[in-house]
């Protein structure tokens, strides 16, 4: 059977990614069932894993389902999905879009390892993104953000508790498969990008989105 595309699932864990990768987590995860299978019987077993190109030594597990040819790989909080590096970082990168006067302010302050044009896009759609994630999570819980503005510095303020982002992948886990990334998996839904095709893990980048949530665990 020809593979397919593989989904991403959320790996529960508190740990920041220099923890994640010193204490080698990817080791101790496991799946308690198969996205397709549910019921089991499938043989979903242990596929390796996939390298991050940052945080530098990092692996993500990931597993095959032979009945679909599938595989899907466990994201731990701290990372951002389908892009280099974690949330915190990723969120920092956006907070500074916020507070500075323009964006080339921001990108005079952020060390993105890239050239001026190419550090705009960067941050233009990277802040595009996870404003649209934070303006989807007001209408899934209208109630806990009513008044508040799809931004990283008002939802610290309502929330009181940073890094934002990685705590919203914790509460608002079920809606992950249908929220943008960096935060969701859902590539499809970052605007400008180009996700067309289905393409499996590969080294240094992320899976594609997921379509269900089967549990995960670090053991």
């Amino acid at each position: 059977m020809r593979a397919v595309a593989g989904l991403q699932v959320r790996l529960a864990t508190s740990s920041t990614g220099e923890d994640y990768v010193t204490g080698r987590l990817w080791e101790r995860a496991t799946i308690t069932s198969c996205p397709w299978h549910p019921e089991g019987h499938c043989g979903l077993r242990r596929h390796g894993t996939y390298e991050r190109v940052t945080p530098p030594g990092c692996l993500v597990a990931r597993w095959y389902c032979p009945l679909s040819g599938r595989t899907v790989s466990a994201l731990p909080d701290c990372l951002a999905a389908h892009r280099r590096g974690t949330l915190a970082e990723l969120e920092a990168h956006v907070l500074a879009v916020e507070q500075a006067a323009s964006l080339e302010r921001a990108a005079a302050t952020r060390r993105i390892g890239i050239e001026l044009p190419g550090a705009l896009r960067y941050l233009g759609r990277l802040a595009r993104d996870v404003h649209g994630a934070l303006a989807v999570l007001r209408g899934v819980d209208p109630e806990r953000f009513i008044g508040c503005a799809p931004t990283l510095a008002a939802f610290a303020i309502l929330l009181g508790v940073r890094p934002v982002l990685v705590g919203l992948r914790g509460d608002y886990a079920a809606h992950l498969p249908g929220l943008a990334a960096p935060l969701g998996f859902d590539p499809r839904r970052n605007g400008r990008h180009d996700t067309g095709g289905v393409y499996q893990h590969r080294s240094g980048r992320d899976p594609p989105h997921a379509l269900t949530e089967p549990r995960v665990l670090i053991r």
